[in-house]
């Protein structure tokens, strides 16, 4: 009998889509391995806090004592905050503008940290794969920003930039190590009614109130999460998806011409290697 796959996915919250691609791994046949922001450890779920270097290497720790192979690793995860634009300076968190910190230095530290399992279930296996999950607002994101800065600031344009580094991330792991096994595919899992925006409002109840009253309508006009799951997963398990590309609509497409720029992507992959190791700033 063969042994059961197992996948990593991060951001399982309630409703959301990360819990909705866990439920479709686990129907397919994988045992998975989760993380929420705070929880009880559980046999199959671990908190994991992207911001804190600790709670990334208690997250992978835990990851490596919990199974022997990592077939798949799905880096959900993350936040888009200030969905009103209101702020004029970044919010930091760990010296960081937050989107920076908590979607893409977090999220790389993870990879970092799993790259032995998955390169060893790669090759005892044939394959292994990381899977982005990002945005098409990887599009507002500008290369310019790929040290965490971005002048004048913009919010939105940085969610944009720390969706843009993912995107570069999975071309570059697929560059460096797809001929060992290891595919690495980002994805635009489209505009799914989660509550990803409540933390955007936490800070405006009047609009946060109008939003649930207008709950009903925004449901109906947005994918649900096992709609927006099915991209994900078909980057996770499908030999349709195109390794180190990005998707939408459970296909390969185009990504936006900065996120195309591979010396961009390898200098960002060196620097952000060199701070996961040392702390250096990238």
């Amino acid at each position: 009998m063969a042994e059961e796959r197992v996948a990593v996915v991060t951001g399982v919250g309630d409703g959301s889509l990360g819990e909705a691609t866990a439920r479709a791994l686990r129907e397919r046949g994988f045992r998975v391995l989760t993380s929420t922001r705070t929880c009880a450890t559980t046999d199959d779920t671990h908190a994991l806090e992207l911001t804190s270097r600790d709670s990334v290497d208690g997250f992978a720790d835990w990851v490596e004592r919990s199974s022997s192979r990592l077939d798949v690793l799905v880096n959900n995860a993350g936040v888009h905050l200030d969905l009103r634009s209101a702020w004029h300076e970044p919010h930091l968190v760990d010296g960081y503008e937050v989107h920076w910190r908590t979607n893409y230095l977090g999220t790389a530290q993870l990879t970092r940290r799993l790259l032995p399992l998955l390169l060893a279930t790669a090759g005892a296996e044939g394959e292994a794969r990381v899977v982005e999950v990002v945005s098409q607002l990887h599009a507002r994101g500008r290369n310019e920003g790929l040290d965490g800065h971005l002048s004048p600031y913009d919010s939105w344009a940085a969610y944009g930039t720390s969706k843009l580094a993912l995107v570069h991330e999975a071309h570059e792991i697929e560059r460096r190590y797809g001929a060992q096994g290891l595919h690495a595919y980002s994805v635009h899992p489209g505009a799914i009614a989660t509550k990803i925006a409540d933390r955007g409002l936490e800070t405006a109840p009047l609009l946060a109130r109008l939003r649930k009253l207008a709950a009903p309508l925004e449901r109906r006009a947005l994918l649900t999460p096992d709609d927006g799951a099915r991209t994900v997963v078909f980057c996770a398990t499908s030999p349709l998806a195109e390794p180190g590309g990005y998707h939408r609509a459970s296909a390969p497409a185009a990504a936006s011409e900065d996120a195309r720029d591979e010396e961009a992507g390898r200098i960002l992959w060196d620097a952000t290697t060199r701070w996961v190791e040392r702390g250096e700033r990238p």
